[in-house]
């Protein structure tokens, strides 16, 4: 996924709150508009449907180039998109989006990586804003003893 910046919460659990909140697909349009979206997130799509064409519309199927397994499922929405690639292409197609992301000045969350991190662009490249990160001493006794 990637998104704006500014739009997101800056902690971890808040931000895996949000991004739960828009994978629901609640949002009041459909979810294959790039023309919904920032500018920053049309530019980004843009490139991306280059080398990682359009399942949906507006790019029709048979206007895709490109071998079928390059095809990707996007969910477009205001703030994000969200980017869904054939396991044989995920190598090549986080480092397009990672690429693409730091051109265009987007976060990126990669929703598969068991680190949950978040990148967000800072000083002419992509730093990490957060990340689950291995439990403190004090989350680890309040895991054991169970409180919220």
């Amino acid at each position: 996924m990637v998104f704006e910046p500014d739009a997101v919460p800056t902690g971890h659990e808040e931000f895996l709150e949000w991004y739960s909140r828009q994978t629901k697909w609640s949002e009041d349009h459909g979810y294959d508009n790039p023309a919904i979206s920032t500018p920053h997130l049309q530019a980004w799509y843009q490139d991306m449907v280059q080398m990682f064409p359009s399942i949906n519309k507006p790019v029709s199927l048979d206007d895709r180039v490109g071998d079928e397994e390059s095809s990707t499922d996007y969910a477009i929405g205001r703030d994000f998109i969200y980017a869904s690639f054939a396991w044989s292409k995920s190598e090549a197609a986080y480092m397009t989006v990672a690429r693409l992301a730091e051109k265009h000045r987007l976060g990126l969350f990669n929703a598969s990586s068991t680190g949950e991190e978040v990148w967000v662009p800072g000083d002419g490249r992509m730093v990490l804003a957060h990340d689950k990160g291995p439990p403190t001493f004090a989350g680890r006794i309040k895991s054991f003893l169970n409180f919220d």
